[in-house]
């Protein structure tokens, strides 16, 4: 990569918005630990340095070796960051009298500096710190204040070195993308080259030199990962991709058939597996959840390794691993940067079968691998998809497992999910299912009383799944789709939506 930017992670829950904010910016960065630091800076014309829920003044403070960077590199702190940069550069960094968190105001520019270039007395901040930089150090100049913090922003004299006390990362600083856009672009001179098409044709190139004429199998789930990993490497490799889709008769309505023949009509050499029988037959009877998933996952890695042995000299097996993933498996703290986390690669297969393993989304958020799926032609409904649990139904079926129950969940889903995207409100959802509930009620049907199932409906919006929000659906739509639900889909008398939020609830029931 090239004219790239290295953030230093201190352990902060907004590192990872950090790198987002300057992917925007179609400029290319990765997070690393501050203690792992890369042993090559050269390649990196910018550093940034994160914030923390540790204090400068604490014995165990997070340090990093910063001789190979200041003052030779474009630096910024941000909050930790920043205290870091003062208090061990002959500052001042005291304890706060009261917690600084929230909103704020910048007003005070002090200093006419291209960092500030476009930001104007007035411009929202936001502030997250117990600590606070009560003096600079010598060697540098103050650029901008809050009301209540008076070194909110400053440089140090003679280098391209800042620190802010304030947050550009996160939404509420309204002015945030302009600030790191004036450090990188204006300051560090760092190229706007990180574009889909970009990462494409790099991408593209590299596969084909690291795998050459060997083999890949991959694993698809229908979902938006594996598959924007499978055209990339079908792009690469063309027939010497292998993929296999396995139903494990947990997926909705029809979405076996229907995801194949898309898959088939998209050009990837892929064989569909229905093991629906195999994974019922070994969930009969278990109702604990962990349970259902430890069962379905050990029976996927069985399926999925009869199939490969199919395939005759695969050196390789392709995962949809994207950053989070990556950013968690080296996580200084193992805590608060490590937040995301992704459900579509098949951990624990590379050991197991003894093959390579090659990523190639590994360095993408998921709204870029959306992104770059779109560059590459892939149906906006496959790229829309909403996120499905690996275990499937499984976990929304509340109890044990059976055929009958499987097939009136995918009834009542399907209605649910149809009527979502009939009345244009699919979109507007982030994540959307319907639960089956382990008690029946009492109703009247025909002047007949039932005793029949209970369904509940679930739909949230979020951006990353960590948080979420119930969606506030039209009665109307609710409406309809209770009459409808129960109507048409024997067994079921009663429908309920559920208006919890994450957290305290999660967004699956189990």
């Amino acid at each position: 990569m090239q004219n790239n930017v290295l953030i230093l992670d201190f352990g902060s829950q907004y590192t990872q918005l950090i790198a987002r904010r300057v992917r925007e910016l179609n400029i290319f960065c990765e997070i690393k630990p501050y203690n792992k630091p890369p042993e090559d800076l050269n390649e990196y014309k910018a550093v940034i340095l994160s914030g923390s829920p540790h204090s400068v003044r604490a014995g165990d403070a997070p340090h990093v070796d910063l001789s190979g960077i200041k003052g030779k590199k474009p630096l910024l702190g941000v909050c930790y960051g920043a205290q870091y940069l003062a208090h061990f550069n002959g500052g001042n960094v005291e304890k706060s009298n009261t917690r600084e968190y929230g909103r704020a105001k910048l007003a005070k520019l002090h200093v006419d500096d291209p960092f500030l270039k476009s930001i104007a007395i007035g411009s929202q901040v936001w502030m997250s710190h117990a600590d606070t930089i009560k003096s600079l150090p010598d060697n540098s100049v103050l650029l901008a204040s809050t009301h209540d913090v008076e070194n909110a922003a400053f440089k140090f004299k003679n280098e391209e070195t800042y620190g802010i006390q304030f947050h550009p990362e996160v939404y509420h600083s309204t002015d945030g993308k302009q600030i790191l856009e004036n450090f990188l672009v204006n300051i560090a001179k760092v190229e706007q080259n990180w574009t889909p098409a970009a990462f494409v044709e790099t991408t593209v190139a590299g596969l084909k030199a690291k795998i050459g004429d060997e083999k890949v199998i991959l694993g698809l789930s229908g979902g938006v990962d594996s598959s924007v990993a499978a055209v990339l490497l079908n792009k690469a490799i063309g027939k010497n991709l292998h993929c296999i889709f396995v139903n494990n008769g947990l997926l909705r309505k029809n979405e076996f058939e229907d995801v194949l023949h898309q898959y088939k009509d998209m050009g990837l050499n892929v064989k569909g597996v229905d093991a629906s029988a195999r994974f019922l037959d070994a969930l009969e009877g278990e109702s604990d959840p962990e349970k259902k998933r430890k069962i379905i996952g050990r029976v996927f890695i069985e399926v999925f390794d009869d199939e490969s042995h199919q395939v005759e000299n695969a050196k390789w097996l392709a995962q949809g691993t994207i950053y989070p993933d990556v950013i968690e498996s080296v996580s200084a703290t193992g805590g608060p940067s490590a937040t995301i986390k992704s459900h579509h690669n098949v951990g624990g297969l590379p050991d197991f079968m003894k093959l390579k393993v090659v990523e190639p989304l590994k360095m993408l958020f998921k709204d870029e691998v959306r992104r770059v799926g779109k560059s590459m032609g892939l149906e906006p409904n496959l790229l829309g998809r909403h996120p499905f649990p690996g275990p499937g139904l499984a976990i929304r079926i509340l109890g044990d497992i059976t055929r009958e129950k499987v097939a009136i969940l995918q009834e009542v889903d399907h209605i649910f999910i149809q009527g979502l995207k009939e009345w244009g409100l699919y979109d507007q959802v982030w994540q959307a299912g319907a639960m089956l509930l382990p008690v029946n009620s009492v109703g009247v049907m025909g002047d007949e009383r039932t005793y029949e199932k209970c369904v509940a409906l679930r739909a949230v919006e979020s951006t990353d799944g960590m948080t979420a929000d119930w969606v506030n659906l039209p009665y109307e739509f609710l409406q309809k789709t209770s009459n409808d639900i129960i109507n048409k889909v024997p067994g079921v008398n009663r429908v309920v939506y559920d208006i919890s939020s994450k957290p305290p609830a999660t967004i699956e029931w189990e």
